[in-house]
């Protein structure tokens, strides 16, 4: 590993002060292959060409030290860390040197990322000169993220459980996405099954697995399909999601679940599953249903794909604050605002729903009233 001098000027600020409630144990101190999850990512930041490395911990930091190589790094202690990210942030982004022309914020519990996908994003901010620079793989977006010094201020105002994205509303002009062939951008631990599903078949490393995801095909299809069924899309992978794939079918929709990693043999239910956000991909419908159940992941670029391929229906799974900031930046981009007032923000009909059957209950019976109509109209 490498521990000499580098003269790129970006800082890395690596985030392992939280807690690891869904895991139930500090998730840096996880081994792959002999090594903890925290000195994978460390290693890949020491072998890019940042020229420092803040390390930010919190909840069993004295554990964590002692358990890495801590040569070259910056060590923090952020004693608010049980008030969230924003504060591991604004500690980090204090502790970076004066001369930083712009920091790496990466996630401890990604350590699939490889160090020449840190190097393109530094180069690509030295091109672009973009405020932010945000990596995707196949349309997805994903971590770590590029911030220019000139919005660490910004930063430093950030409290609570948030992150970066909190200011990316007010620099939608100035984000860059960079397209990158790294599956690692888009893998994180957040729980006891999702380390085991990631290690379980690769026990040697972290590139096994990484190339292990990039080989999935485009877009999985079921045999025997009828062509031209209306379709219902969902981008998104959690209970909503699962909910609505469930529906769909029990409704006679031809059902496509958009997510990077997940198998067409995990979701019985489901017709097709597309690995790349690239509605183009699609073969024809007569109507295509769109929801965008992605919980903040891949919004943005899921409603620019379903506005782009002329959907009959689409919805979004968030608050009315987060749909005007996604609108909005859409608008700034190109997307004309006839087509941005027709996404339905918050999806559904009004039932009160409480639960994911609930809402994912409400999305359908609002999706089945507007099919309703469109074929009273044919």
């Amino acid at each position: 590993m490498s521990t000499a001098k580098k003269t790129s000027g970006v800082a890395a600020v690596v985030l392992a002060a939280g807690k690891s409630q869904r895991m139930g144990t500090p998730k840096q101190l996880l081994r792959i292959g002999g090594k903890t999850v925290l000195e994978h990512t460390l290693e890949r930041v020491r072998d890019s060409s940042v020229s420092e490395i803040v390390l930010v911990l919190g909840h069993a930091a004295d554990a964590i030290e002692k358990e890495i190589f801590i040569e070259g790094l910056t060590i923090i202690r952020n004693e608010g860390y049980q008030q969230g990210m924003g504060t591991s942030l604004r500690a980090g982004i204090a502790a970076v040197g004066p001369d930083a022309k712009a920091a790496l914020i990466v996630l401890a519990d990604q350590p699939f990322v490889q160090a020449a996908t840190l190097n393109q994003l530094i180069e690509c901010h030295q091109t672009a000169k973009a405020q932010i620079v945000i990596p995707t793989f196949r349309g997805f977006r994903g971590n770590p993220v590029l911030l220019d010094s000139s919005i660490f201020p910004e930063l430093q105002e950030l409290s609570g459980d948030v992150g970066c994205r909190a200011i990316f509303g007010s620099h939608t002009e100035n984000i860059h996405k960079l397209a990158v062939d790294d599956a690692g951008i888009l893998l994180d631990i957040d729980s006891r099954e999702d380390f085991e599903k990631l290690t379980q078949s690769q026990p040697g490393g972290s590139a096994l697995i990484t190339a292990r995801e990039s080989d999935l095909p485009l877009l999985e299809s079921r045999e025997g399909l009828v062509a031209g069924a209306p379709e219902l899309v969902v981008v998104g992978r959690d209970a909503v999601a699962q909910s609505l794939v469930k529906l769909g079918r029990m409704m006679k929709f031809a059902v496509t679940i958009v997510d990077p990693f997940l198998r067409l043999s995990e979701l019985p239910e489901a017709t097709r599953v597309l690995h790349a956000l690239d509605f183009s991909l699609f073969p024809p419908a007569s109507q295509r249903y769109v929801v965008v159940a992605s919980r903040g992941q891949f919004d943005e670029e899921a409603l620019d794909q379903a506005v782009g391929a002329n959907a009959v229906y689409i919805a979004l799974l968030a608050n009315k604050k987060r749909a005007q900031e996604l609108t909005a930046s859409l608008h700034v981009h190109g997307v004309a605002a006839e087509k941005l007032a027709g996404i339905h923000a918050p999806a559904g009909l009004e039932i009160g729903a409480k639960n994911p059957e609930e809402i994912a209950l409400s999305i359908m019976a609002e999706i089945v009233a507007t099919r309703n109509r469109v074929e009273a109209s044919a």
